[in-house]
């Protein structure tokens, strides 16, 4: 397997390097707008590199695999396909999620689907004939909750390298080639794009990336499910899981629609928490989801699916409340400074 390891490595990096050059040429580049963080114009399409080394390496040293799963593997290209058209023509939010709809369909016909939802109260909660319905839901929902963090330099490489790493070791554990091999050639693919994209990035993921990427890690961890109760999952992947789920509350609490785009992201938080410095930003959510996926090894197999749940949900009425009043109280401050600010030009033009 090391060969292939570095075989992913080694392409991946070269290939980013490649599309760094190229994508100004053809217009894979990324404009700041009101909602950016980034003040000019960077690269975008580091997906490519990372899907490109994937299938090169698979089928270079794991072509069994692909034999294996030409459906799931057919998933991935189209769900890299719409990321790509994404980063060129922006594709309608419509448009995508029909296409992870379509895709995740084709992996759910080789296996891969959410059949229960666990245990909860002594009682099993079996999907039946709603599993590819539930299944869909789940599969778009995740892909798009990596797509929606990836908003400052290296973050969503972190955060996605911390999930695969425990996929790994579930994989690993319980001798499953499809997820062992993926979980651990994503984490080489996405280290070699790190090396470009923490900050300053030199180059972004794109959506060819960042919807590649979780939709990878949303089906291995429907995969993982085989082995794992299904409750695990909102550890497994907690960072993203809650930020989507306390954007779309806040933003419903408001009057908004759940997908309108604003600036009230956990790590736009954090940025402002720490006066505009990326990096403490990323580590520090990176750090909190290493925390997560540490507590889902632990309760992995021998807990209680219901505690599972509530502490689930606790951590969300936490996250929700202590997120809800950081924004508030920065939002005082930004006006306050607005106030001092328009003071002084009002003294200045009395002068």
């Amino acid at each position: 397997m090391y060969p292939s390891l570095i075989a992913m490595f080694v392409i991946t990096f070269i290939l980013v390097r490649v599309v760094i050059a190229l994508a100004p040429r053809v217009g894979l580049v990324d404009i700041p707008n009101e909602r950016s963080v980034h003040t000019h114009t960077v690269p975008r399409g580091g997906g490519i590199g990372i899907f490109f080394a994937l299938i090169a390496v698979c089928v270079l040293f794991d072509f069994s695999l692909v034999l294996q799963y030409p459906m799931t593997f057919s998933a991935f290209a189209m769900i890299f396909v719409i990321g790509i058209l994404d980063d060129l023509h922006n594709a309608s939010p419509r448009t995508k999620f029909i296409v992870i709809f379509i895709a995740a369909t084709l992996s759910y016909m080789e296996g891969i689907g959410i059949h229960t939802l666990g245990t909860y109260f002594g009682y099993e909660f079996s999907l039946g004939w709603f599993a590819l319905p539930f299944t869909l839901f789940a599969v778009s929902g995740f892909t798009n909750a990596l797509n929606l963090i990836d908003g400052l330099d290296g973050l969503s490489g972190s955060i996605s390298i911390v999930i695969l790493a425990v996929l790994f070791s579930i994989g690993y554990r319980h001798h499953d080639s499809f997820i062992t091999v993926l979980s651990a050639l994503m984490i080489m693919g996405i280290l070699a794009f790190l090396y470009y994209n923490w900050n300053p990035a030199k180059i972004f993921l794109g959506d060819s990336g960042s919807l590649t990427v979780g939709f990878v890690i949303s089906i291995l961890s429907v995969k993982a499910l085989d082995y794992i109760h299904p409750a695990v999952i909102f550890f497994l992947a907690a960072i993203p899981i809650l930020d989507t789920l306390i954007v779309m509350v806040r933003r419903k609490r408001q009057g908004l629609s759940a997908f309108a785009p604003d600036k009230t992201h956990l790590h736009h938080i954090l940025l402002q928490f720490f006066g505009g410095n990326v990096k403490r930003a990323v580590i520090s959510l990176t750090l909190l989801q290493i925390i997560y996926s540490m507590t889902a090894l632990v309760i992995m197999e021998d807990i209680e699916q219901t505690y599972v749940l509530l502490l689930f949900a606790v951590n969300f009425v936490l996250f929700y409340l202590i997120s809800s009043t950081m924004l508030i109280n920065q939002q005082r401050i930004d006006n306050l400074e607005e106030e001092v600010h328009s003071l002084k030009e009002g003294h200045r033009e009395q002068k």
